[in-house]
């Protein structure tokens, strides 16, 4: 790390901590957001691929859904809704509807 700081006390290039172009993207301006239409996306298993070997073929073992998950991100009200969304289907309970015997007509 000491030639990283010789680097930047140097003359020729000490510019680059200041200027804006050479700063690191807040994880906020990072992650494109999403709206709830497209949350499917992050567990559906169309959109899951398994792999093993990268571009130059190094193995892996990782899934196209941490990629999804490392550029895309729920916009704020949109989890909020689905978080509440899930807590109410989970708290549903299906019910039954009650058979009526052949024999019997609604007069």
């Amino acid at each position: 790390m000491s030639s990283q700081e010789e680097i930047l006390s140097d003359g020729r290039f000490s510019c680059v901590t200041r200027d804006p172009r050479f700063w690191e993207m807040p994880e906020k301006e990072r992650k494109i957001k999403i709206d709830k239409r497209f949350r499917a996306m992050f567990h559906d298993k169309k959109f899951k691929l398994k792999y093993t070997v990268d571009k130059r073929g190094r193995p892996v073992n990782y899934t196209s859904t941490e990629n999804l998950r490392k550029f895309y991100a729920l916009s704020e009200s949109d989890s909020d809704l689905s978080e509440s969304d899930s807590k109410e289907h989970t708290g549903k309970k299906k019910k039954k509807k009650k058979a009526k015997p052949k024999g019997e007509a609604d007069s």
